[in-house]
């Protein structure tokens, strides 16, 4: 029984004296409107909760905020329409709902650190903040590249370094933050970053404020798992999390990955950023987008 279940059956039986092993968990006939904020700024992305909200990502932004949620994310929403993005902050404001990190592209930083990437890049994050302005962002997302073949990987991360350096130097006096996102090989093979200990040293190395780390914690369950202690480990880099159980990348209640232990340890180690769940729903409907609600509500129980 997954935890989620057990939970509601349990919950149930006390309220109405009913053994809890004959008491099915059922989903809620209709989501609660107004209910109390996570403590977490969990952010679901638009589109999450079409089900329930339909299209319009204002109708998805008020229906997050409506249970609870305080943040939300979309990765392409540098890529929008401008009078759409005018749009949704404008709502995400009114309701209070924070921005979570956006992907941004400044091409492969393995294979080369010349003049010509340099001056490219910094013109590129020059767009960035302005835009991060805009839409209240504190960090958003890059991925270093692709692994170089016949390049000896030291060569491959000096040019990482040197290149997040000139990409950095425009973010730093706005206060936000580049976060690097270490993916796990099964899923995305041939990348180049895949460990948390490669993106600490990485950001140790860049020196900067400005550059920090993207905890998925799908990926790093995959890839090395260990996850409180490279947490703790990484913690004065980590800019943001990506959330998703496995196997499925589904939400959390649904694999292997104790959420809920995961959750109260970063609360109590005072984080405020945003925890983006980018991650699918193990049930189709409106269920599954009931379901999904419920798992957050039982992780952030803590």
């Amino acid at each position: 029984m997954q935890r989620r279940t057990l939970l509601a059956a349990s919950a149930a039986a006390a309220a109405s004296g009913i053994v809890a092993s004959q008491t099915a968990a059922q989903p809620p006939a209709a989501p609660a409107a107004g209910a109390a904020q996570f403590k977490l700024k969990y952010a679901p992305t638009l589109g999450m909760f079409r089900e329930h909200a339909g299209a319009d990502p204002v109708d998805n932004l008020k229906f997050m905020a409506d249970q609870g949620f305080r943040a939300f994310f979309d990765n392409g929403l540098m890529g929008k329409p401008a009078a759409d993005v005018d749009k949704i902050m404008a709502a995400a404001e009114r309701l209070g709902l924070a921005t979570g990190p956006f992907v941004v592209g400044v091409g492969s930083m393995t294979a080369k650190s010349d003049d010509a990437f340099h001056e490219a890049a910094v013109k590129k994050m020059e767009q960035v903040v302005e835009f991060a302005k805009g839409v209240n962002a504190s960090c958003f997302l890059m991925v270093p590249g692709s692994l170089v073949k016949d390049m000896p990987l030291d060569q491959q991360t000096r040019n990482v370094v040197e290149n997040l350096k000139w990409c950095s130097k425009p973010v730093e006096p706005s206060g936000n933050c580049i976060v690097i996102e270490p993916l796990n090989p099964r899923d995305h093979p041939g990348l180049f970053l895949t460990k948390m200990p490669q993106a600490v040293e990485i950001c140790r190395a860049v020196g900067s404020p400005a550059c920090k780390i993207v905890d998925d914690i799908y990926h790093q369950q995959i890839t090395e798992g260990d996850l409180i202690p490279n947490i703790d480990k990484a913690w004065d880099y980590i800019g943001a999390f990506h959330l998703g159980d496995t196997p499925g990348r589904k939400e959390p209640t649904t694999g292997e990955i104790n959420y809920r232990n995961i959750f109260k340890h970063i609360h109590a180690k005072g984080y405020q950023g945003v925890l983006c769940m980018e991650h699918g729903k193990s049930k189709k409907g409106k269920e599954g987008e009931l379901a999904l609600i419920e798992a957050y509500r039982w992780c952030d129980g803590f």
